[in-house]
């Protein structure tokens, strides 16, 4: 029976070595290390239409304020997620990260960045990205992000 390790290609391996590490930052021990947070991302093919989805979890962030773009194999998903100002308040326990993120995933096709799309609902934004018939220019495009 083949291992994991024989299943994965180059690309593979680098996407999972990132993912660990972005994971070992989800440890309690190193979290207060860092600032800011990092949202929770799904992503996946459909073959009818033919386009990749990156569905990105943004609870408590105005969807104005989110910075979609991309670019020859890579999407960038940026924003803040500010907390109130205290107005004298102490804080009993405090769990909730907030500052700045920013999110990459890779892109294992060409996709068509003039007909991508993003919709924001209940705290998720969805991105559509149509999967490109003949290889894109390296251009940035940024996506605005629509809400229902």
């Amino acid at each position: 029976m083949p291992s994991r390790r024989d299943k994965l290609t180059p690309h593979g391996l680098q996407a999972e070595i990132e993912e660990l590490f972005s994971e070992l930052w989800q440890v309690p021990r190193f979290a207060g290390l860092r600032r800011g947070f990092r949202p929770n991302v799904d992503s996946y093919r459909t073959d009818d239409p033919p386009e990749l989805t990156v569905v990105v979890e943004v609870p408590g962030i105005d969807p104005k304020s989110l910075t979609i773009v991309v670019n020859e194999h890579t999407l960038v998903v940026a924003g803040e997620r500010a907390r109130d100002r205290s107005d004298g308040r102490v804080y009993q326990q405090m769990e909730i990260e907030y500052g700045p993120f920013q999110r990459q995933v890779r892109l294992a096709e060409d996709v068509d960045p003039e007909r991508a799309s993003a919709r924001y609902e209940h705290g998720i934004v969805t991105i559509s990205l149509p999967v490109a018939s003949a290889p894109t220019p390296a251009v940035r495009y940024a996506i605005v992000v629509e809400r229902p």
